[in-house]
């Protein structure tokens, strides 16, 4: 019988109160990714008893789980991705305009917003922020405060 890296023989070790290898603590299984589950899966399938195999109703319950993890995984994505163009084009209408905002050094700002940047984590290439600048300062988009009518 051959390892899985990162599983060990008993599929549910790490979820029982103890610190599993990815980090999770507790019984909350909604932090398990399709790769932990599939690996817990394949774990007790090679660990069942050959006499007293699994119900195939079980086997397809986990199956259905295990497409209802890919399904929403996949719509997480989509809605962050979502979520990070809208900020980009609201930030995107505001070059130009009078904003009062704070400041990424937390200080109180009011000026022309310049240009529009999106800051990527390095750890995280998913974890994006949409930043306006203002002069010599950077404001996170959702620490603008009011957009200030022209005075024309």
């Amino acid at each position: 019988m051959s390892a899985i890296p990162g599983v060990s023989s008993n599929p549910l070790s790490g979820l029982n109160g103890s610190r599993s290898s990815t980090g999770t603590t507790g019984n909350d299984l909604r932090e398990v990714d399709l790769d932990e589950f599939l690996g817990m899966l394949i774990t007790e399938m090679q660990n069942q008893d050959p006499l007293n195999p699994m119900d195939n109703s079980q086997l397809l319950t986990q199956i259905s789980q295990i497409r209802q993890i890919g399904s929403t995984n996949q719509l997480t994505d989509t809605l962050t991705t979502l979520a990070i163009g809208q900020e980009l084009t609201m930030a995107s209408s505001l070059i130009g305009r009078n904003v009062k905002a704070l400041d990424d050094s937390s200080k109180d700002i009011e000026g022309s917003v310049d240009r529009v940047s999106v800051k990527t984590d390095s750890a995280d290439p998913n974890n994006r922020q949409v930043k306006v600048h203002i002069g010599g300062s950077t404001v996170d988009i959702k620490n603008i405060r009011e957009i200030v009518p022209s005075s024309s």
